[in-house]
């Protein structure tokens, strides 16, 4: 992937909150999620309700899509990325649950004067994007760009 390419891309992940996040439902139906998030790079973490459809979901299958969006007043100035990724639950006491904790915790700090949550029914899940399509209709209505990602491209 090119610089100016992840530059934009890295620039909308570190911008915004929250993202759409669309699971497959053992029943076969997809089913969409806005969820906060926070990143390292690209890869992106959230917590959730251990026992939550979104994580029955992705232990039934870890494929995931997911889009970001930048509020637009104008068609013209659309902005988002729409990425095809995967998914993996983390374990518990894991030094990458460690690390997704310390990203959330970094981004959202108010959660520190929030009632403290019963920890025992929060699990951590990392994201991972495989290719990503850019949008940015400044370069024209409707201009898409598909970048495939690699390992090397993850990174800040």
């Amino acid at each position: 992937m090119d610089a100016k390419t992840k530059s934009f891309i890295l620039d909308i992940i570190n911008s915004r909150n929250d993202l759409t996040l669309a699971t497959l439902r053992p029943d076969g139906f997809p089913q969409a999620n806005t969820l906060s998030y926070a990143n390292d790079g690209m890869v992106l973490y959230f917590g959730t309700g251990r026992d939550s459809q979104k994580v029955r979901n992705i232990q039934y299958c870890k494929k995931v899509s997911l889009t970001i969006d930048v509020p637009y007043a104008d068609w013209n100035e659309i902005r988002g990325l729409s990425m095809g990724a995967l998914a993996e639950v983390l374990p518990d006491d894991s030094a990458e649950s460690a690390h997704a904790t310390q990203v959330l915790t970094k981004k959202y700090p108010a959660v520190w004067d929030m009632p403290p949550p019963d920890l025992a029914s929060i699990l951590f899940v990392k994201i991972v994007p495989k290719v990503i399509s850019v949008l940015d209709y400044r370069k024209g209505f409707g201009h898409t760009e598909l970048v495939e990602v690699q390992a090397g491209d993850l990174s800040a």
